[in-house]
């Protein structure tokens, strides 16, 4: 049983900062491709940033490249996403991903992930 738990989520003004963290449980997690989504109201659910097993490769959506980070702590099964300059267009529930099961490559395709946290909400107010 796999089980992924967000938090760091909140209300933030714009150029502000937040973490958002992912707590990953279960069988070979430290192995696992992991990623971040979000979605806003009426929107598609939009790939964020993604990082493969060891964190030595990353991969954003352009729109928050050099303002957001994707790193994860492997000892602790944690994801992370430090936010910083956030913009209100960044508002939206975001999710956590994760595949535990070959390959290893950092999707930005969310029918890439078996894994899905239940959300946590980021609203940057202007």
């Amino acid at each position: 049983q796999v089980q992924l738990v967000e938090s760091g989520g909140g209300l933030v003004q714009a150029g502000g900062s937040l973490r958002l963290s992912c707590a990953a449980s279960g069988r070979t997690m430290s192995t696992a491709v992991m990623g971040w989504f979000r979605q806003a109201p009426g929107e598609e659910r939009e790939f964020v940033a993604a990082i493969n097993w060891s964190g030595g490769v990353t991969s954003y959506v352009e729109s928050v490249e050099g303002r957001f980070t994707i790193s994860r702590d492997n000892a602790k099964n944690t994801l992370y996403l430090q936010m910083n300059s956030l913009k209100p267009e960044d508002t939206a529930v975001y999710y956590c991903a994760a595949r535990n099961t070959p390959p290893s490559i950092a999707s930005r395709f969310a029918s890439f992930y078996n894994y899905w946290g239940q959300g946590t909400q980021v609203t940057v107010s202007s």
